[in-house]
């Protein structure tokens, strides 16, 4: 919701994909198209036509706290996948909200190491794919109002940023194809976002 309405300003056409149609009119709200398609359920052919056309992809979907392991894996991994191979046709852009701790995942049965796992899986599908990729990492999400600053790296650290923060850094990177085949950890910090970026950008992996 809130990177669509930052993608909107900047005169871009959005498709907001949504499982509950009561969400239709928010989404509308903020100048995006609601389509209605369950990507937990919905077949890659079903999500390929509710995308038809789009240039570039963006995975800020998941199963969401309070969710089983089962979910993280159905959504949070093979939703993401399938939304990759939807959008194989037209999409070369392919913007990913991943998690750190999934550089390195745990082996435990618990469902946040169910959850880093299956966004490693998810990460891989789309590392090895032939996709203009770029992944961020961000640490703990907070609904706190955002700062316009962040921290941004190529390698893992631990903190916290808000998600009005996340969704301005994926604004900028979607359009910045300088951030292909890149991997950003993204926490608060001092710097505005885009000298952040800029700052990581100027030392590539």
């Amino acid at each position: 919701m809130r990177l669509a309405g930052l993608l909107v300003a900047r005169g871009d056409a959005v498709i907001g994909l949504i499982r509950n149609p009561d969400h239709a009119p928010e989404v509308r709200a903020k100048g995006a198209d609601p389509v209605v398609c369950d990507l937990e359920h919905a077949t890659v052919q079903e999500i390929a036509a509710a995308v038809s056309g789009s240039d570039a992809a963006i995975f800020a979907a998941g199963a969401g706290p309070g969710s089983g392991a089962e979910r993280k894996l159905t959504m949070d991994r093979d939703g993401a996948i399938k939304l990759l191979h939807a959008t194989a046709a037209d999409s070369q852009r392919y913007v990913m909200i991943s998690s750190v701790g999934a550089e390195a995942p745990p082996d435990g049965d618990d469902v946040f190491s169910v959850y880093l796992r299956a966004k490693a899986e998810a990460d891989a599908a789309l590392i090895a794919s032939d996709r203009d990729w770029t992944i961020v990492r961000p640490g703990r999400l907070t609904d706190d109002p955002g700062t316009g600053l962040a921290r941004i790296d190529l390698s893992p650290f631990r903190g916290e940023i808000p998600r009005d923060d996340v969704a301005a850094l994926l604004a900028v990177l979607v359009h910045d194809p300088r951030a292909a085949r890149q991997i950003f950890y993204v926490n608060g910090g001092d710097a505005l976002i885009e000298h952040a970026l800029e700052a990581a950008l100027a030392h590539p992996s």
